[in-house]
């Protein structure tokens, strides 16, 4: 398998790597094809794509934000069974995340995740994908180091329509295993930096930013 990085949606695997995610996310979570022209572009973050025998069987996207000393990881699509897919990215990720954080002279305490919380809702197939299974990828990211920040989640629609999405957790890998808790104003400055690509948010997203302003820290609880 090859770790493909794009940067064009005129790349041919671009095109592959996002009718996956058609098929595969619903559609609040998916960006529209054109608009992702400049994100692709963006040198503060990464798409990556693994490919086998010239095919897309994977995927993944992710930024590191130097001034905050913390990364993100906004998806990752195991597209074919049997294949090592999922090890295989986040291997590879790891290793380019350090590597970027190295060559900017940056440090970093870990890394962020949405996953979805199937005991909340559960009608999201997924694509009949088994590994993308919600109850599958939450017990992976248990075993990648992932805890959940203990506060109600909702982000704004990637349909850019205002709309709020639940359903999901905020989850967090440190590096550092024996901490127990976040900074509120970590998290917050992050969630506002992470969606301030997006004008319209739905009122609960500000309700939840002022509460999380509110407190001084967050607690990471197993997921």
């Amino acid at each position: 398998m090859d770790f493909v990085r794009i940067t064009s949606i005129n790349d041919r695997y671009f095109r592959q790597m996002h009718e996956w995610m058609g098929q595969i996310f619903p559609p609040e979570e998916v960006l529209a094809f054109d608009l992702w022209a400049e994100p692709l572009k963006d040198e503060g973050l990464r798409v990556v794509v693994a490919v086998h025998e010239n095919n897309v069987v994977g995927a993944t996207e992710y930024r590191y934000y130097h001034d905050m000393g913390v990364a993100m990881t906004d998806f990752t699509i195991i597209g074919r069974e049997g294949l090592g897919v999922g090890r295989f990215l986040a291997q590879e990720r790891q290793k380019d995340l350090f590597r970027w954080v190295e060559r900017s002279g940056g440090t970093l305490s870990g890394m962020f995740a949405e996953i979805y919380n199937p005991y909340l809702v559960e009608e999201h197939a997924f694509g009949g994908i088994k590994p993308m299974d919600p109850y599958v990828r939450r017990e992976v990211l248990s075993h990648l180091g992932y805890r959940r920040l203990d506060f109600p989640y909702v982000h704004p629609s990637w349909e850019l329509n205002g709309e709020a999405v639940s359903g999901l957790d905020l989850c967090f890998l440190a590096y550092d295993e024996t901490i127990r808790e976040l900074p509120a104003a970590l998290v917050v400055r992050f969630l506002q930096t992470y969606y301030s690509i997006q004008e319209r948010k739905p009122e609960s997203w500000y309700e939840m930013i002022r509460r999380l302003e509110s407190t001084d820290t967050i607690r990471l609880l197993p997921i």
